[in-house]
């Protein structure tokens, strides 16, 4: 049994095996050399010296001679073309002949099992080809972008300039003055918003909500390219958002009762067994058979309950301030209510059961204040302006 188990194993592995070659041959031939280089590497990290991982070499060896034809090839051909932006893909080939030695160099040596010595590969340094490369790709980046700062004219433009300027910065940091040039792009870039409330409900609405809907710190909002205020500042603004409150309708306060009988059966003592012809049970032994007693209990619960609503209605409106225009209203309803439970009771209270028991603990209390149930609305209001801007971008 152990040895069909066995086997099986091997067989199994030896099918995986050979399917994983398989697949490493067929990306060569559809010329995904990388990709076969990746396979062939992840095989031979685990055991170099295997056997069963020699067709793995010699694919490597394949795949790397040709990967490094192909790009060097690839490299003369646009450097004879002459085209300046052709550097970045110059300068990016350069970086790809390198890594691919890189990943490669950790294995060595890797011994040819059946020729007794390691297989070679002709590994070149390049260096001086990165740093050339990189520093005129460098060159024309900059050169680009200051030329592409003095045309440009909307936030998309100066957008795309600080994804090139980064790019730089990324390749060749703090090359010339990018940073101070990354550092005023992004600000050309930015939407700045203006943030305000207006209130037409004909009610005082609380300073204190007025700070809390306008605190934009708590909805974390701004992002890279958009930056929100509720003061206004020295820049000038791309767009306005403006909450605008409509309507406050406040219900009355209210108490509902509901008066609640309950019954329950308690033990009270004992009693004689009877039977239906008004004897005395005996048991087996001739002693009179006892029973427990029970008793009704009633008791009657009044449950009370305080209830104020509130309900405040607006929109929040975006507005263009280049062309003065209305972009975009949203509707906003927001509704907060106060309900509080509290009861007492007549009879015996054993009878009450957990539940209203739990509303004996508390007594009536003070109905909340009309400015408070306003302010006790924000929260919910706050909740939907920010889904509202989350979903909804200035551009």
């Amino acid at each position: 049994m152990i040895k069909k188990i066995t086997l099986i194993l091997s067989i199994t592995i030896l099918f995986i095996n050979c399917s994983s070659v398989k697949k490493t041959q067929e990306a060569i031939n559809y010329g995904n050399y990388d990709e076969a280089i990746k396979i062939a590497v992840k095989h031979l990290r685990t055991n170099k010296t295997k056997k069963g991982n020699q067709s793995y070499l010699f694919l490597l060896q394949d795949a790397f001679k040709k990967a490094s034809k192909r790009d060097k090839e690839h490299v003369n051909f646009l450097k004879k073309d002459g085209n300046p932006a052709n550097l970045e893909a110059i300068y990016t080939t350069y970086i790809i002949l390198n890594n691919r030695q890189e990943l490669i160099k950790p294995l060595l040596p890797l011994p040819i099992l059946n020729k007794g010595k390691n297989a070679e590969f002709q590994f070149i340094n390049y260096s001086n080809e990165i740093l050339d490369s990189k520093e005129k790709l460098s060159e024309y980046l900059y050169l680009n972008t200051k030329k592409s700062l003095k045309t440009a004219q909307d936030k998309y433009q100066f957008r795309e300039i600080y994804t090139n300027l980064k790019y730089l910065e990324d390749i060749n940091p703090d090359y010339k003055n990018t940073r101070d040039l990354l550092e005023k792009t992004h600000y050309k870039g930015t939407d700045f918003v203006f943030v305000y409330m207006q209130n037409k409900t004909n009610m005082v609405i609380p300073m204190r909500l007025e700070d809390d809907l306008l605190n934009f710190e708590t909805y974390r909002l701004n992002d890279f390219w958009t930056v929100y205020h509720n003061t206004k500042q020295s820049q000038q603004y791309d767009f306005e958002l403006e909450i605008n409150l409509r309507e406050i309708n406040i219900s009355p306060e209210r108490i509902r009762e509901k008066i609640i009988v309950q019954e329950k059966q308690i033990k009270d003592g004992w009693k004689y067994l009877i039977d239906e012809d008004g004897n005395a049970v005996k048991d087996s032994l001739g002693n009179t058979v006892k029973v427990d007693n029970f008793k009704t209990i009633k008791s009657k619960v009044h449950k009370f309950t305080q209830f104020k609503s509130v309900q405040v209605v607006g929109q929040v409106n975006y507005y263009n301030l280049i062309n003065n225009q209305l972009v975009q209203s949203f509707p906003i309803s927001s509704e907060f209510i106060f309900e509080h439970h509290y009861a007492t009771y007549s009879g015996d209270k054993k009878a009450i059961n957990k539940k209203n028991l739990g509303f004996l603990r508390y007594k009536h209390v003070v109905f909340p204040s009309n400015e408070q149930m306003v302010y006790d609305s924000g929260e919910d209001l706050k909740k939907k302006i920010k889904a509202i801007i989350s979903n909804n971008s200035f551009r």
